[in-house]
């Protein structure tokens, strides 16, 4: 009697399709965990570099000298190295911003999320987030060639073409739809359930919003605005055109004043030898700007876990 070899039974259909989608799974886990590998080497590098150059600078100038001097002219001839009037500006002008953006954000987000049907919701949030795409450099002229005359014509007569107030209120319209749609979200996420017991308690619309809407969506609130926070710290253009390039030590929004930023820019349009001092506070300036802005998300952070509120 001859034996017959039967071929190996194929491995079932369901098996094999098994496998695939756990060799999928794994790539895709590997290839997010490269992208966030790259996204830590990029803000180690970022260190690296300001710490490297700020040295530099330091050793030449002491940190108190920097920290506590009221002028800043590193380009002149009689050198003052305090950071002082730039981070006053740089202050005012996202004061400025955010008294713009907050208040009326969270009201734009307030409507879009409790009072807007949907066929309004649907027009409207797409129109408020296409301030976001307008190009920087197209709120900087605008700023300089539309608000700074109309605000002179009908409110500050006195006031210069180059002015912190006109500058933070256009900042304030391009970060409005940060506020609105960040805020918005977290508004969406209190559940219907809170809604609907504060009715039944014989609450009014308004009431439901500011009650029990609003502090339920706190958390979601405050991380939105310290997001536009850091994004109107670290906004270049608008105020490279339209606050001006005068570092004063000033709180007056209808003075010209010069932010960290536009320092940055006005360094380095390539007009300083590499390697030199007044080279070297562009990264000094850098590294004010990245602890100021460091500090205001960790501030964020810190509110966000302190008055989170979760539902099951």
């Amino acid at each position: 009697m001859v034996a017959v070899r039967r071929p190996a039974p194929s491995p079932h259909p369901f098996r094999r399709r098994r496998g695939l989608i756990r060799i999928r799974e794994q790539a895709i886990a590997l290839l997010l965990l490269a992208c966030g590998v790259v996204s830590i080497l990029t803000t180690v590098g970022i260190l690296v570099s300001l710490i490297s150059e700020s040295v530099g600078f330091f050793r030449q100038v002491p940190l108190g000298r920097f920290l506590t001097e009221r002028e800043w002219t590193p380009l002149f001839a009689e050198k003052k190295f305090g950071i002082a009037p730039l981070a006053a500006g740089t202050l005012l002008t996202t004061l400025i911003a955010m008294g713009v953006a907050g208040p009326l954000g969270l009201l734009a987000a307030t409507y879009l999320a409790e009072y807007a049907p949907d066929r309004a919701r649907r027009v409207l949030k797409p129109t408020l987030e296409v301030l976001a795409g307008i190009p920087t450099v197209v709120y900087g002229y605008f700023a300089l060639t539309f608000v700074s005359p109309l605000l002179r014509a009908w409110l500050f007569p006195q006031m210069g073409v180059f002015n912190a107030l006109s500058a933070g209120l256009v900042m304030g319209v391009m970060i409005l739809p940060m506020v609105a749609s960040l805020s918005e979200d977290a508004m969406l996420a209190v559940p219907r359930s809170l809604r609907e017991a504060a009715y039944a308690l014989g609450a009014r619309r308004h009431q439901v919003v500011l009650r029990v809407v609003i502090p339920a969506a706190f958390s979601g609130i405050t991380a939105a605005v310290f997001l536009a926070i850091a994004r109107a710290l670290g906004e270049t253009m608008i105020v490279a055109i339209a606050a001006g390039g005068q570092p004063r030590l000033t709180f007056n929004p209808l003075e010209a004043v010069q932010t960290m930023t536009a320092y940055m820019v006005q360094v380095s349009l390539g007009d300083v030898p590499h390697g030199s001092l007044e080279y070297q506070t562009l990264f000094a300036v850098g590294t004010a700007l990245f602890v100021l802005t460091f500090f205001f998300n960790a501030l964020g952070i810190w509110v966000v876990r302190r008055w989170r509120e979760e539902y099951r």
